[in-house]
């Protein structure tokens, strides 16, 4: 794909980007880095342009990049579904969610959600809360580290074994300094950097074959007219996506931590609807460069999973493919980082903070750092052994929406679900969901449909049997 003396090029400017970012988490972790609050939630300060960003580096990371990229060449514009039904979750969370996040983790401290499943539900919620978030983002932190490698393999020619492990090793130094502080501010450089590069690539390709006459014809040539229609989906796909895809953004940990970094709860909310709106708008670009790049360009010969680098190789002279190539980079890093402190906070905040109550705040902050260690050593491992991180990160993913979504929502809004109708829904989500998932999709239906259902029926039911025992009300004085 690349000449040698191109890889070499590429090669220095990826060590000297990574030294850059390396550079700048020693920065924060020597000048900004002073307490719990500041490694886990950013001190709680964080403004709203980098709030912004953030919320966008986080949202459109490399599975949407080349994923999508890569759908919408091969299935065409009914693709968009997955781009709305992260929008349409998106605006639900703005309208009813943040407000209550914010608020509750602002009373009350919040780190993790494992935080407010705990004071809503008792201590007893943490372990199914853990269990989640840790196997969804341990998975996906790993996949982070293979992305990466794929890169390094196409651009340098390096080995996915030895990429692996330097985007391990680099990801890894960079958050132990910095933490969340670290990632917010990276994030306002990566969300710039991938932003601007996914509009000028689909600029790019919508001006050399943006000619939708032309494009018909050509895609009736090749009997895939159908393709063209953003109709061309069926339900049941919309459906999984919207619950799988879509639901996930309700309880991703990520999400309701810069909810709590937020300086202010105006900051957040203003925050999050510029970045949904971007994310999506990102998100059409994506895919409408996928479409066009195969209909108008005619490029129909190639690698679907090397779409995105044929895309800039033909669009672009080296210098312009060099600066998407860092795009790229930007936009797998500032989604792996932050994938990273989601599950290190669970681990510090929500298994080893409570067994250590009366820690000094040095202590705790290094015990945070330790936790960095421990979620990269098993995503690492993942990434190199275990040829199931996809399905497995698929099961994370049921898990969390299965198990979470109905004692979250329920728990933000039902003031009668009770400890005992919460815990129960949990860990009946859970085993649900990864037992239908093992079990290969029993009559070909997908766990979400099975597991979120009897979490949701456990907790109304298990909660108005159980309501007289409830005696607590956490949103006095909140909402």
């Amino acid at each position: 794909m690349f000449t040698d003396q191109e890889r070499i090029i590429l090669g220095i400017i990826v060590v000297v980007y990574f030294i850059l970012l390396f550079g700048f988490s020693l920065y924060i972790n020597y000048r900004k880095i002073n307490s719990y609050d500041d490694f886990n939630v950013a001190g709680r300060s964080v403004s709203r342009f980098p709030l912004i960003l953030t919320f966008v580096g986080t949202a459109v990371g490399g599975s949407i990049l080349l994923g999508f990229m890569e759908n919408a060449y091969r299935f065409g514009m009914g693709q968009h579904w997955l781009n709305i039904s992260i929008l349409v979750t998106g605006v639900i969370t703005a309208f009813f969610l943040i407000k209550r996040i914010r608020l509750i983790g602002e009373k009350y401290k919040m780190v993790t959600i494992g935080d407010f499943t705990a004071l809503r539900y008792g201590e007893g919620a943490r372990i199914p809360t853990v269990i989640s978030v840790l196997l969804a983002y341990c998975a996906v932190t790993g996949m982070q580290f293979v992305a990466i490698a794929t890169i390094l393999n196409l651009t340098i020619g390096l080995s996915m074994t030895v990429g692996i492990i330097i985007s391990w090793l680099l990801l890894t130094a960079k958050t132990y300094f910095g933490g969340l502080k670290s990632v917010v501010w990276q994030d306002a450089i990566h969300g710039t950097v991938q932003t601007a590069g996914t509009f000028l690539l689909f600029i790019v390709i919508l001006w050399i074959g943006g000619d939708w006459g032309e494009m018909k014809s050509f895609a009736g040539s090749l009997g895939e007219l159908e393709l063209l229609s953003i109709t061309h989906i069926s339900t049941s796909e919309v459906l999984v996506y919207f619950f799988t895809i879509g639901g996930y953004q309700f309880v991703r940990q990520d999400l309701w931590q810069r909810f709590w970094a937020a300086r202010d709860y105006k900051t957040a909310v203003s925050g999050y609807w510029i970045a949904i709106m971007l994310a999506f708008l990102i998100g059409v670009a994506i895919i409408g460069s996928g479409v066009f790049l195969r209909y108008g360009m005619q490029m129909t010969g190639i690698d679907p999973t090397l779409v995105y680098y044929e895309a800039i190789g033909a669009v672009f002279h080296f210098p312009l493919v060099v600066i998407m190539v860092i795009a790229l980079m930007a936009t797998v890093i500032s989604c792996a980082d932050s994938f990273f402190m989601a599950a290190s906070t669970s681990i510090i905040n929500d298994i080893v903070k409570p067994r250590i109550k009366h820690a000094s705040e040095t202590r705790i902050l290094q015990y945070s750092r330790y936790s960095v260690i421990t979620v990269s050593v098993i995503s690492v491992l993942l990434a190199l052994y275990m040829p199931q991180l996809v399905v497995l990160w698929v099961i994370g993913t049921a898990m969390l929406v299965s198990g979470l979504l109905a004692p979250c929502i329920f728990g933000l809004f039902w003031k009668s679900a009770t400890k005992a109708g919460g815990i129960t829904a949990m860990w009946l989500g859970l085993g649900v969901a990864v037992i239908w998932q093992l079990a290969g999709h029993p009559f070909d239906v997908h766990p979400v449909f099975v597991g979120l259902p009897l979490s949701t029926l456990a907790i109304i039911v298990v909660s108005l049997a159980t309501k007289k025992k409830q005696t607590t009300d956490i949103w006095s004085e909140v909402i």
